[in-house]
């Protein structure tokens, strides 16, 4: 009578080690991978680079854009934007999501917090390529 219990939870159990290849495949498929190319980022944004560029100096007034990139962080794709404003030290970082048009942060860097920031990109740049997080190494020239 207990074998009839046990059934159930075993059959369960085998379901969740089945499928679970499959699941961990379409994770891998919402980060990005180290393949991943600026066209393939490009491709599946539905923002503009332009467009999300006009939200982020909305936010930042009188502010100028001194580099921004189309990336992957944290499985989601965005662009982020570093924007100086004259007679304001350090820099906004505003990113825009790719899919949505949706500000998801604005925040102001010191020049102390850039460093850091920049120390850690080329640790991250230094790393083998099958460990970075997102496609950094090519960027959109926003430049302007």
């Amino acid at each position: 009578m207990h074998t009839h219990h046990r059934l159930p939870i075993l059959t369960a159990i085998m379901a969740i080690i089945v499928a679970l290849p499959a699941v961990t495949q379409a994770q891998a498929g919402k980060t990005a991978s180290a393949h991943e190319t600026m066209a393939q980022l490009k491709a599946e944004a539905k923002v503009s680079s332009n467009t999300a560029r006009a939200t982020a100096l909305a936010l930042v007034p009188q502010g100028k854009v001194k580099s921004g990139e189309l990336e992957r962080e944290n499985g989601r794709l965005l662009y982020s934007f570093d924007i100086a404003t004259k007679g304001k030290s350090g820099i906004d970082e505003v990113q825009i999501d790719a899919i949505t048009g949706a500000v998801l942060s604005n925040t102001h860097e010191t020049p102390a917090m850039e460093r850091a920031e920049a120390k850690a990109d080329a640790k991250e740049h230094a790393a083998p390529k099958a460990s970075k997080p997102h496609a950094r190494g090519a960027k959109p020239s926003t430049k302007g």
